[in-house]
């Protein structure tokens, strides 16, 4: 085994075999079959721990970030623009309808295809996209070895398809006809990134994070709690609305993320649509191509750009993916807290070891997890929201591998989701932690009972408690009382007074909003 591994074998393998039945979207594939030894062999050896350890958790994204995902939106940009351009009117609009009366953009390819059957080969061309399979993947790669270029052996792939299916030989021309590698990389990664929010992220936020914490806060609504400042025992709160503060920010953010637009470019070597227009002069490049984008693609299309994407809302997408993993870290150190105080317990699974020396240990490794993962996360993002942005002029190629690398971000993230979920589910409440905590510290009631001294008339309240409160010393319910007693007032205001506690000095709260799973894409 080791003298394959150096012989390298294994990578090639690993492109081949990695989850390719989840790449299978037709019936009539068969679907590959991989060993349950295979799969553990190729998780073992892998370098990363996002297609090593962490990969079962991880699926969803492997068909939307592999290198086999980046060629299959790349077909089907390619795809999609031959389409469209064989449809294309001189004012940009694409329609491919017998009965319009403007003049077809391209009549060549426009007479071919309708020779050949618009509707016809408009469907034999998308099953290359549809039906994408390893082998279409590895048949990419082959060529790309002898070009060294992989939007140009997907090119070059695309006319032996066409001539398999057998399409009129000329029509392979206008296959990334006026089209720079950037006009299908800059829309096939936007593709990637709306696939992955809409269908994988923010519904795996929704249900495994957002709505548990929901249902915690909604339980424990009413429960009291010490709060601490600064570490420091302080005014008391409510359980549930202190785990309710993390919904309402991560419903903030997942709403910023979906006003993000997904931006592409798309509009030739250097963004104006050259090529198209010494081609053919007399036809609206910049209504097509917005057509073609925000239509087809139903991305966002932006206007002014060099060669490549400006990534500016790339950036702003992950830096709001950074804001909402910023949150979660928040959320884990919290609870890690909380665990190490009591306040909580942690469900335990037989056959599981907290520590290799010490047998009762239940640590809270799934907090620990998510919380080192989200680092990683964030240090990927904040670095690509920095980097992508900048580029030398009219463009230079330090992109195209830092994007690579936005599936090991978002897998990272996706991972400590997975754990957070995971964590959250093992949560006992002890409810008398917190019960202990609020009578070991009596003294928190101090701000409510100056308070009303000063509304009561009383002079230099604030000071007068301070200097009884201010002590060094614990302070439970008979020492506070006896301040209170204490107190020159009367006696109605003292009997108010000691009817204040930590149980009863409660927050004033609004209620928590329900959760629109349907916003954020959980349909069921």
């Amino acid at each position: 085994m080791y003298s394959i591994l150096k012989q390298g074998v294994f990578p090639c393998l690993c492109l081949c075999i990695f989850k390719a039945q989840s790449f299978c979207s037709s019936p009539k594939q068969a679907p590959f079959h991989m060993s349950d030894d295979s799969a553990a062999v190729l998780a073992l050896t892998a370098l990363s721990p996002i297609d090593g350890r962490y990969r079962s958790a991880l699926t969803e994204l492997v068909p939307i970030f592999s290198e086999f995902a980046l060629q299959r939106y790349r077909v089907k940009v390619e795809v999609e623009y031959f389409i469209a351009l064989a449809a294309a009117r001189t004012d940009g609009s694409i329609n491919s309808s017998p009965s319009s009366s403007l003049p077809f953009a391209v009549p060549a390819l426009a007479a071919l295809v309708n020779e050949y059957g618009a509707a016809s080969m408009a469907e034999k061309l998308r099953e290359l996209y549809q039906n994408f399979s390893t082998s279409s993947s590895l048949a990419i790669k082959r060529i790309e070895e002898k070009t060294r270029h992989d939007v140009k052996a997907v090119e070059m792939w695309l006319r032996d398809q066409f001539d398999q299916l057998g399409l009129p030989a000329a029509s392979k021309e206008f296959i990334h006809f006026g089209l720079t590698s950037q006009d299908v990389n800059n829309t096939s990664i936007p593709l990637s990134l709306q696939e992955a929010t809409n269908s994988v992220l923010l519904p795996k936020i929704t249900t495994m994070i957002l709505q548990p914490l929901h249902r915690l806060a909604t339980e424990w609504w009413d429960i009291p709690m010490l709060a601490r400042t600064h570490g420091q025992p302080a005014t008391p709160t409510r359980l549930g609305k202190e785990i309710g503060v993390f919904v309402e920010r991560l419903v903030s953010q997942l709403r910023a993320i979906k006003q993000i637009p997904f931006s592409a470019k798309f509009g030739g070597a250097t963004g104006g649509f050259n090529a198209h227009v010494v081609a053919f002069p007399g036809v609206d490049w910049v209504a097509f191509g917005n057509n073609f984008v925000n239509s087809s693609l139903q991305l966002s299309r932006s206007q002014l750009t060099t060669q490549i994407e400006h990534y500016d809302n790339l950036a702003a997408l992950l830096d709001a993916y950074k804001r909402v993993n910023t949150i979660l870290i928040d959320l884990c150190r919290d609870i890690w807290t909380y665990i190490a105080m009591e306040m909580f317990g942690l469900k335990t699974k037989a056959g599981e070891v907290g520590s290799s020396a010490m047998p009762h240990k239940v640590n809270p490794i799934d907090f620990e997890n998510a919380e080192g993962n989200l680092g990683v996360a964030n240090a990927l993002f904040e670095f690509l929201s920095s980097k992508l942005p900048i580029s030398r002029q009219q463009r230079d190629l330090t992109d195209s591998t830092v994007l690579r690398n936005l599936g090991v971000a978002f897998g990272h993230s996706l991972q400590s989701y997975v754990s957070i979920s995971r964590g959250l589910d093992k949560l006992q409440l002890r409810k008398e932690t917190l019960e202990r905590d609020l009578h070991d510290n009596w003294v928190v009631v101090a701000e409510a009972i100056q308070t009303v001294l000063r509304n009561a008339g009383v002079d230099d309240a604030y000071t007068l408690i301070k200097e009884a409160t201010r002590t060094g010393a614990a302070l439970r319910q008979p020492e506070m009382e006896a301040v209170i007693r204490q107190l020159n007032v009367d006696d109605a205001l003292k009997q108010r007074l000691l009817g204040i506690t930590p149980f009863s000095y409660a927050p004033q709260l609004p209620a928590l909003p329900a959760i629109n799973l349907a916003e954020f894409g959980v349909l069921h």
